[in-house]
């Protein structure tokens, strides 16, 4: 299902991204509603934490509680901050956000990272410690042996099911069509779509192992220091070259094929990088930092011992006139572009206030059992009715938004 979207393109990733987020957002945050009673139930007796001491007090003993599965000391909040950064490295030092903002109409487009990190991580792994809590007190077992089927269902009901599913696809499909592209880069013969494909297939075969999925945290770790020197590389020649007075382009001017600082940086940034892990000298978690910086700084010194120190007159005012002819070119295309028609019709507008209203409904019913289950027997009741409503509000929800989204396509067939 990924693969199938992903080789659509950006528009058909869009699309689905549109009309999944909102539903996660509210489906994480209800989450967390349903399941924290029944934390407070097992810690403090009662199904709602009296004030902000007590809620911290229930987080310590049942969520953040120091200790792993083992029974030894736990990673700190430093490091949860630094995995959290370090795992995301790979978009944000890791040279992909740049690749994909540099076709940005606007510089406020990038506030959509942070809004996603915002919503995709900070809520989502706080609701998530506490839904992974709950369910084990729930179920009675240890929150090691929970998979993430059993901590969605006790959270959600039957949507619980569709949020594991939603909340892999709209991961996987984003990732899937980066993927393709960078593939294509490579084997330039083949198109897109079939790139994908032949990616999404092999990622298909890679998941299934255990490895995977039990080795997460250092697997994304080691693969953001893979892309973190490339990052710094960029983020050197666009942001600090002009700033201390070298070229940036340089290599591009003096033609070169093949650039020895780049790849070189790159090389020495690993080996830095991995060998601080080797020699144990901090936690992985925040090896990306001084990875990120040692590149930058051998980067700038081999870019200068190469070239980068030197002008280029004739060569920077053949880029300045073709730049302004890249843009005089594309404001003639824009002009031949097929103008989108939105659809404002009055069955449309209906069909997305119904997909607003459900998900409204939905965070209230969360509400309800978080702040109107006085005992054990209301909260079950109320969890109860959560699960029923929610799962009838979900179905809703994706009929509606589908529905809408394609009426306004078949406007612009």
């Amino acid at each position: 299902m990924v693969v199938a979207i992903a080789i659509y393109g950006f528009t058909a990733v869009s699309k689905f991204s549109a009309i999944c987020a909102p539903w996660l957002f509210v489906m994480f945050i209800s989450g967390a509603f349903i399941l924290l009673p029944a934390l407070s139930l097992d810690v403090l007796g009662e199904t709602l934490p009296s004030g902000w001491t007590e809620l911290i007090n229930l987080g310590d003993q049942s969520i953040w509680t120091g200790v792993n599965s083992d029974g030894e000391p736990g990673i700190g909040l430093l490091e949860v901050i630094g995995f959290a950064w370090a795992a995301n490295s790979i978009t944000h030092f890791g040279l992909i956000d740049m690749a994909l903002f540099r076709f940005a109409k606007k510089k406020s487009y990038g506030l959509a990272t942070s809004t996603g990190m915002m919503f995709g991580h900070f809520v989502a792994w706080i609701s998530a410690g506490i839904m992974g809590a709950g369910a084990a007190v729930i179920i009675g077992k240890s929150i090691v042996e929970l998979d993430p089927g059993d901590v969605a269902y006790y959270a959600l009901g039957w949507s619980g099911f569709v949020i594991v599913i939603v909340a892999g696809w709209t991961t996987a499909v984003a990732n899937l069509y980066r993927a393709g592209l960078a593939a294509q880069a490579i084997f330039t013969k083949s198109s897109r779509k079939k790139t994908t494909i032949i990616v999404g297939l092999v990622t298909m075969v890679v998941a299934c192992f255990p490895f995977v999925f039990s080795q997460m945290l250092p697997l994304l770790t080691y693969a953001g220091l893979l892309v973190v020197p490339v990052g710094s590389i960029v983020f050197a020649e666009h942001q600090i070259f002009p700033k201390i007075g070298y070229t940036r382009y340089w290599s591009q001017y003096r033609k070169l094929t093949f650039s020895t600082p780049a790849i070189a940086s790159w090389a020495l940034g690993l080996l830095f990088g991995f060998g601080l892990n080797m020699l144990n000298v901090m936690s992985f978690y925040y090896l990306f930092i001084p990875t990120w910086i040692f590149t930058i700084l051998i980067y700038t010194f081999l870019a200068g011992r190469y070239g980068a120190k030197n002008k280029y007159p004739e060569e920077e005012e053949k880029e300045r006139i073709r730049n302004i002819n890249i843009e005089k070119f594309q404001e003639k295309k824009a002009e031949k572009e097929v103008v989108i028609i939105v659809d404002n019709s009055l069955f449309t507008k209906v069909l997305k206030i119904i997909s607003l209203v459900v998900l409204a409904i939905t965070l209230v019913l969360a509400c309800i059992v978080l702040f109107g289950s006085e005992t054990e027997k209301i909260y079950i009741e109320n969890r109860e009715l959560f699960y029923t409503y929610a799962f009838v509000c979900t179905v809703i929800y994706f009929a509606t938004s589908i529905w809408a989204l394609r009426r306004g396509n078949s406007l612009n067939k």
